[in-house]
């Protein structure tokens, strides 16, 4: 079985209004929620082997707060210009070339891409929120054939959720 944990970045600053998309940082809100978010799934005794980030600056300083609280030394960690403005193809093209021996991943990146890959694997959400966590078990051992056919709702969290849930 594969687990995938789907990362939305944390809420990015509009501090600067000249500064390149690609470059925005976390807002004091996403410091906040990014670190909250890390320990609830560390608290639900959920690790990543390998973390694989968009490349953009708010999804890669979302993605060090969780190899923070997690062990660095455990976790591989990549980062991707193709999880940036990704499509679900995208996505998926991504995911797929992860190595077998990875069980539980981790990608961060960004809407409408991560939403839209949701829907695409049965689930419907309207909108993930920044910070939010969206998992997916996978009937497979290998990352090449997760499909929609094998895969399986796993858990949902978000920073505003008053009751979030141990899996």
């Amino acid at each position: 079985m594969k687990k995938l944990l789907i990362c939305r970045h944390a809420k990015s600053s509009r501090d600067e209004p000249g500064l390149n998309d690609h470059e925005r940082p976390l807002a004091k809100r996403g410091w906040r929620d990014a670190p909250l978010m890390a320990k609830r799934i560390k608290t639900n005794h959920i690790y990543p082997e390998q973390i694989i980030s968009s490349d953009a600056l708010r999804a890669l300083q979302t993605a060090e707060v969780y190899l923070e609280t997690f062990r660095k030394e455990d976790v591989i960690f990549e980062k991707t210009a193709e999880l940036y403005h990704a499509s679900v193809s995208d996505i998926l093209e991504v995911v797929r070339h992860a190595s077998d021996r990875v069980n539980t991943l981790f990608i961060f990146g960004h809407n409408p891409g991560f939403t839209d890959l949701i829907n695409h694997l049965g689930e419907s959400l309207d909108n993930l929120p920044t910070a939010a966590v969206f998992g997916f078990t996978f009937a497979t051992n290998s990352w090449s054939k997760l499909s929609r056919e094998n895969a399986s709702f796993w858990l949902y969290d978000f920073p505003k959720n008053s009751s979030p849930k141990i899996f």
